[in-house]
Parts: structure tokens; sequence; C-alpha cells
């Protein structure tokens, strides 16, 4: 496993590629940037197995909060799921979802709108359509979706009908108008203003037959991001998120990117995946180039990680990858 180098630092190409002398990267992205919020959002509406709704709750008593010096969250409860296909749409707990994402989305948008940088504790990835569909109120945003899967599946090739594994779709438009097309406003993010990160779950794909992403995401799976060095990888990707004809974008992180040697706690496993150093600077990069408005965590399950050493890891990247808040 490749290793970022610790003389380089975040950037576009036309970027000094000289390090900072401490303390200024901090005082750099700093500027402008608002405060650092918690927003505990656990829902498992997207997954048929049961464990992701304690993230919030696991990573904050293994002491995220404290590291990051904030005191004070906000929580989204989930409804309660019949845990049923919807037969309409083929979405497991459709309406529910649908019902949660808007709730979500008003709370996100509330925290932005008090000039907060929300912290998004999922959850499964399905929390990406409340999250997304407050930007889309707010205007044009990017989105970096860093996760171990394109999460581009489609309900007929999902015979468990998880929006978990589909909600970059549904995020950008793609799938059924009741959580595809909340609140009757399109597509919540341009599929163009997409970046999908480190996924690598190739195999499943082409077994169950998903659709693939779209042409004009800019797509950097795991082993593009091996050819091309992580460094350069970034490059691409800050290029596209800090368009200035975006008003931002979020971070989407599921902790499957991270490699399985480290991040077993998942409901879905691969092999391989980002050392925690490489996420830790992949999400510091993109958090220090001033256009992240929000960052969502998502995947990680407590109950497969009785040691707490996954969450222990997962707490130690966010933390190191915020400090600077």
């Amino acid at each position: 496993m490749s290793q970022r180098q610790p003389n380089r630092v975040c950037g576009l190409k036309s970027a000094v590629r000289e390090r900072p002398e401490p303390g200024r990267l901090s005082r750099l992205s700093r500027r402008n940037m608002p405060g650092l919020a918690i927003l505990e959002a656990p829902s498992g509406l997207g997954l048929a197995s049961y464990g992701v709704q304690q993230l919030p709750s696991a990573l904050l008593q293994l002491g995220l909060a404290d590291g990051l010096g904030v005191r004070a969250t906000r929580r989204v409860e989930a409804p309660t799921a019949g845990g049923e296909i919807d037969p309409a749409t083929g979405v497991l707990n459709a309406a529910e979802l649908a019902s949660y994402s808007i709730g979500l989305a008003d709370a996100v948008q509330e925290m932005l709108e008090d000039g907060e940088f929300p912290l998004i504790l999922g959850g499964d990835c399905s929390i990406l359509l409340g999250s997304a569909l407050a930007l889309k109120r707010r205007g044009r945003h990017g989105l970096l979706f860093i996760d171990g899967n394109a999460d581009f599946f489609q309900p007929e090739a999902n015979p468990n009908g998880e929006a978990a594994s589909m909600d970059l779709a549904f995020a950008t438009g793609h799938g059924p108008a009741a959580v595809a097309d909340l609140e009757r406003r399109g597509a919540s993010i341009c599929e163009e203003d997409v970046v999908a990160f480190g996924w690598r779950d190739h195999k499943d794909q082409a077994d169950y037959g998903s659709q693939p992403l779209p042409a004009a995401t800019l797509s950097l799976d795991l082993p593009s991001i091996r050819r091309l060095g992580l460094d350069n990888a970034l490059d691409l990707a800050l290029a596209r998120l800090c368009d200035p004809r975006l008003d931002g974008f979020l971070i989407h992180l599921d902790a499957d990117v991270l490699d399985d040697e480290v991040m077993p706690a998942v409901d879905y496993r691969i092999p391989g995946g980002l050392s925690p150093d490489e996420l830790t600077h992949v999400l510091t990069c993109a958090v220090a180039s001033g256009r992240a408005v929000g960052l969502e965590v998502a995947i990680y399950n407590p109950q497969l990680d009785p040691e707490a050493a996954a969450g222990a890891v997962l707490t130690e990247v966010l933390t190191a990858a915020l400090r600077h808040f």
C-alpha cells in the first residue's frame, strides 16, 4: 500500500508545492471558513441490515467531539421503517426515506444559514439525499464522493432495494422520482459536478449489472488513483470541484473507502482501499481548499467492531483532517 509523501501539500498543479511553516496552513484554511458543528443523522433506512444507526454515538463516545473542540450536537431521528420494498419504486423504505431526506435537508440548511460547517454523522449512505437536497435549495454545488463503492445501482439491479447502493444515482436524478426528484427540484447534484473518488466495487457492478457512472462524472477509481498517484488524482478532483461556477462542494465519506484490513466494520466488504494516512490527506486537502461546505460520514457499523479498533481509526482520521477548524 503506497503512502502519501510527507513533502507534498494540498492544492492544484498551479499551486506552490512547498510545505507552509507550522500553523500557516491552519491560518490560510480557516480564513472565511464557517464554524464546525456536528449533526447526528442515525438513519439506516437505506440498508436491510442493522448497525450503522449507532455510528454517531460510537464516534462521539470515542472522543470525536472532544478532539474537534465541538460540544453542541444536533440530531435528526429517522422514522421507524417497515422494512418493505416499495413495489412502485423497487426501493426499500421509499416513503420513509423521502420524508427523512427532507427533514435532514431542513436541518442541514439551517446549519448552513447559521454559518456552520456541518459534520453529518450517519447512518447509511442514503443520508446523501438529504444533504444534497439542502445544497440544491441554495444553489449549484459539487460533490466529492469518497466511497469504496460507486453507489450507482438502479432498483432493478438491486434485489434488496437498498438506497445505500443507489444514493449517488438518486442524488444525480437517476432513479424513481419519489427519491430522485425530491421536492420536484430535479437532480440535487449535476452529474458533471461529481467526483467519484476511491471506488473499487468493479466486480459487484459487473456481477449484478449496475449502470455505469455517467460520462460527465469525473471517475477516479482506486486503480486510477494508484496509477496517477494520490496527489495528481487530488489535483484533478479539486480542479473540478473548485470550479468558480459552483457555490462550493459537499464531501461524502463512506468508511468502506478505507483499506478493508483497518476498516472491516462495514456491511459489504471489499479487499483493498485507501490507507488512513491517504484518507486523512484527501480530506485535509478538500477542506483546506476553502470550497467545502460540509462533510458527511456513513456506513461504519459499530456492531461489527466489538473492540472499537476500526472506529478509533475513523475517529483519528476525522480529527486530524478537521483539526484546522
